[in-house]
C-alpha cells in the first residue's frame, strides 16, 4: 500500500539534468509556469507537454514514475474536469443555442457559445452548447474539452514540480533557495532559516507518508477498510490513523528542535561543504529553456 509521493523522492544519476545547478532548475521551472498560463491554445499546451517528457527522458525518470505523483491530485482534477463539464442550465442553454443558430440571439448569448479562446477551433464550433440529461442537468461538450485542457495544465504543473525534486537533492535545493534570498538579507531577512525550514518540510514528506503508510497497513491488519463504505464510515476508519499520526509528527518535531538547540544552531554564518558554481553549460541551459519557453507561452 505505497503512498505515491510527488514532492521529496530524489533519483541520483548522472544525467545533464542531474548536473544543472539548482538555481537554473528553480529558473527554469518559474519560467515554465509562467509559460503554462501564459498560453491559451491546444498547441501551447501539447508543446509544454512535450518538453516535459522530452526532460523526463533526458533525466532518465520513467514516465510511470513521474506519472504517480498525480494520484494525490486526482480528486483536484476530478473537481476540475466536472465543474467544467456539468450544468444546471442545460435547457437554457440549448434555447440560447437554438436561438444562435436562427440568428435572433444577441451577441452577447453567442459569445457565450465559445467561452474560452482555446475553444475556437473549427472543429468544436459545430458541437452544441448543452446537452441536457434530467430537466435542467446536463452537459456541456465545449466544457468537457475546457476542463480537460486545465486539468492538463494542472497535471503538467505538478510534474514539473516533480521533475525538480527528482532530479535535484533537498540539500542543493535547499543551498539554491538561500542563496537565490541572499538580497533579502539587505532587509534583515532570516534566509538561512527560511533555507532550513524548507529542508526540513521536504525531509517530512516522505517521513510522513511512511509512517502513514504502517499505521494504515497495521489498521488494515485489524480489519479496517478506507474504501469501504459510506462517507462517515470511511472518516472512522481514517481516525485511527490520523490522530497517531499527529502525535508523532508533534513528538518528531519537538525532538528536533531540541537536538537543534542542544547543538546551539544559529542560522546566520554557517558554511557549506561543497559549494555549487554556475557554468558555462548551466548559462546555456538557462537561456535556451527561458527563450523556448517563453516563446510557447507568449506565441501559443
Amino acid at each position: 500500500m505505497a503512498i505515491p509521493l510527488p514532492f521529496g523522492n530524489y533519483v541520483a544519476r548522472d544525467t545533464p539534468v542531474h548536473r544543472i545547478d539548482a538555481r537554473i532548475k528553480l529558473l527554469l521551472v518559474v519560467v515554465y509556469v509562467f509559460a503554462l498560463f501564459a498560453c491559451s491554445t491546444w498547441l501551447g499546451l501539447l508543446a509544454a507537454l512535450f518538453i516535459l517528457i522530452a526532460m523526463l527522458s533526458v533525466g532518465r525518470i520513467p514516465v510511470r514514475m513521474a506519472f504517480r505523483g498525480l494520484k494525490p491530485i486526482l480528486f483536484i482534477l476530478l473537481f476540475t474536469f466536472l465543474a467544467n463539464a456539468l450544468t444546471f442550465s442545460a435547457l437554457d442553454s440549448a434555447a440560447i443555442a437554438g436561438q444562435a443558430a436562427t440568428g435572433t440571439a444577441s451577441a452577447a448569448a453567442q459569445q457565450t457559445l465559445l467561452p474560452f479562446n482555446l475553444l475556437n477551433v473549427p472543429l468544436f464550433q459545430d458541437l452544441p452548447e448543452a446537452i441536457p440529461l434530467i430537466g435542467s442537468f446536463g452537459i456541456r461538450p465545449l466544457g468537457m474539452i475546457k476542463g480537460l485542457y486545465f486539468v492538463l495544465r494542472i497535471s503538467l504543473l505538478v510534474l514539473a514540480t516533480s521533475l525538480l525534486t527528482y532530479t535535484t537533492s533537498i540539500v542543493s535545493l535547499t543551498d539554491a533557495i538561500s542563496k537565490l534570498l541572499s538580497p533579502l538579507r539587505v532587509f534583515r531577512v532570516p534566509v538561512e532559516d527560511i533555507a532550513m525550514v524548507f529542508t526540513i518540510a521536504l525531509r517530512f514528506i516522505p517521513l510522513t507518508a511512511s509512517e502513514a503508510e504502517k499505521l494504515m497497513v497495521a489498521q488494515s491488519a485489524r480489519g479496517a477498510k478506507f474504501n469501504q463504505g459510506g462517507l462517515i464510515t470511511r472518516i472512522k476508519a481514517w481516525i485511527p490513523v490520523m490522530i497517531p499520526l499527529f502525535v508523532n509528527l508533534f513528538r518528531r518535531a519537538d525532538h528536533l528542535a531540541q537536538a537543534m538547540e542542544s547543538r546551539c544552531y544559529v542560522g546566520r554564518g554557517r558554511t557549506l561543504l561543497a559549494h555549487a558554481h554556475i557554468t558555462r553549460t548551466d548559462i546555456y541551459w538557462a537561456v535556451f529553456g527561458s527563450i523556448l519557453l517563453l516563446t510557447v507561452g507568449i506565441f501559443l
